[in-house]
């Protein structure tokens, strides 16, 4: 009897770890996904497929179609405002990039106290890479992408450059991990070969963040004639050109996913893509390097585009998409780009220890099921002659500087901004004007005033204001 209550002990003792074995095969630990962000430059709300553009972008159609397509999805109205809240998760105004863009002469970029979202996965496993535009900083090598968290670099520093030259008034700004680099290619391309480099050469052990950031379509309206040639049925050469830049950058999106595909990463692989603002529709906003004739870009049926607080300028193309994660469909709900990091942090399983407040919140359950949106609040930009917010379907557009202009719109009803309803509804327009003053009195000042009013007074740097290469690199970390 002792001997089969031995057995039986034995055969329950060796059970018992194989049915724990089993219950755990069946539920595997949670795989921390890999991050693909893409961010297109001054691309248009209406130039893309799944938004009925003639502008052929399959690969973007398919992941809105297959994933979530973010209707309100706001942004910053320039560049570097954009890319400056969606690494910090705060607006720009708190630390001084609300108005306008770094200029090649200036010096300034995000402040250093402000950690990155790249920093905080950093910290949490995953490699990180920049390939592509960066724009928040050039001067001073502390401002670089490898000093805020970025494993691995390549691209411009600056905001536009020549896109077969990689050159901004005579100087190139084309860098891999910090280092000047001088070779042929079409720059949007160059981007797209070497993020498929990159993940073909990427260790499956570790989560992948990476920040893919076209230059495309920004101006100078360039393409290789292959591309232009396809859209030979739109007149217009700069809305052809244009066209064919935006095809170059889907192409170069396709080729990404392939090789996501290929490594066996695409299944846990979330991507998010939308614009840095909307398409430019006015000369000033249209870069420094000259375009001669009409602005191609259409942010139809929104009202204006880049650098305007109407919804032209702030209203994103944008989606997410992650196979069995996120559902398939469009998401009308209010999302700003402030609500990114805290939103990866999460799914990553990091933490944002380290970080000022943050203005953007965790908005995961609206993203990946439409849910309805936990922000209350759009805030469109504060700056010290306008600013615009937005509650529920009330939005308040303010421009300070004389002679002042209050105009109020009801989003939900009028996208287009076509009808100022301030006179009829003074409360509504006193307690958003209020809302604006209070976040007003917390605002730092404007860097790029700044540094353009110290320009003015003293000396005059028209010139890009890049570190000396030979001096620089000579002076280690």
């Amino acid at each position: 009897m002792f001997r089969s209550l031995r057995s039986a002990c034995v055969a329950l003792a060796l059970l018992v770890p194989a049915a724990a074995m089993a219950q755990s095969a069946q539920k595997p630990t949670a795989q921390k996904p890999n991050i693909l962000y893409i961010v297109a430059d001054d691309l248009g709300w209406a130039d893309v497929g799944f938004h009925g553009s003639e502008i052929s972008t399959p690969t973007i159609d398919q992941l809105a179609n297959e994933g979530a397509a973010l209707d309100q999805f706001y942004v910053q109205p320039m560049c570097t405002p954009t890319r400056a809240a969606l690494l910090t998760g705060r607006y720009p105004m708190r630390y001084g990039l609300q108005s306008f863009v770094i200029l090649p002469e200036q010096t300034y970029g995000i402040p250093l106290d402000e950690k990155l979202l790249p920093q905080l996965l950093k910290e949490a496993g995953y490699d990180t890479a920049i390939i592509g535009k960066w724009h928040l900083g050039h001067a001073d090598r502390k401002l670089w992408p490898s000093q805020r968290g970025f494993d691995y670099q390549y691209g411009g520093l600056i905001g536009e450059i020549d896109y077969n030259t990689h050159k901004i008034q005579g100087v190139t700004d084309w860098y891999r991990n910090e280092k000047k680099v001088d070779e042929p290619g079409y720059v949007t391309t160059l981007l797209g070969k070497d993020a498929v480099r990159y993940i073909q050469a990427h260790d499956t052990a570790r989560p992948m963040f990476m920040y893919l950031a076209f230059t495309a379509p920004h101006t100078p309206f360039q393409a290789p004639k292959e591309y232009v040639d396809r859209f030979k049925s739109i007149g217009d050469p700069n809305r052809r050109t244009y066209a064919a830049m935006v095809n170059a950058m889907d192409d170069q999106i396709k080729a990404v996913l392939a090789a996501l595909q290929k490594k066996g990463m695409r299944e846990n692989t979330l991507i998010v893509f939308h614009s840095d603002n909307g398409g430019t529709r006015s000369a000033t906003f249209a870069g420094q390097i000259h375009t001669e004739g009409k602005l191609p870009a259409s942010n139809a049926p929104f009202r204006d585009g880049k650098g305007s607080l109407y919804e032209g300028g702030t209203r994103a193309v944008a989606l997410a998409n992650w196979p069995g994660h996120i559902k398939a469909g469009k998401v009308d709900q209010p999302l700003h780009v402030v609500d990114m990091l805290p939103t990866l942090v999460a799914r990553a399983g990091a933490s944002t220890a380290g970080t000022k407040p943050l203005d953007g919140s965790d908005v995961w359950q609206t993203i990946s099921t439409g849910a309805p949106s936990p922000r209350k609040e759009i805030v469109y930009n504060i700056e010290m002659f306008r600013g615009a917010v937005r509650q529920g379907d009330w939005k308040l557009f303010w421009r300070t500087t004389l002679p002042s202009q209050v105009e109020l719109y009801n989003i939900a009803k009028d996208p287009g901004e076509t009808k100022n309803l301030a006179a009829e509804n003074q409360p509504i327009v006193a307690e958003l004007q209020k809302r604006i003053d209070d976040l007003a009195k917390e605002m730092k000042p404007s860097l790029f005033f700044q540094a353009t009013f110290k320009s003015y007074l003293g000396r005059n740097a028209p010139a890009p204001a890049f570190p000396n290469d030979d001096a620089f690199f000579t002076q280690g970390d």
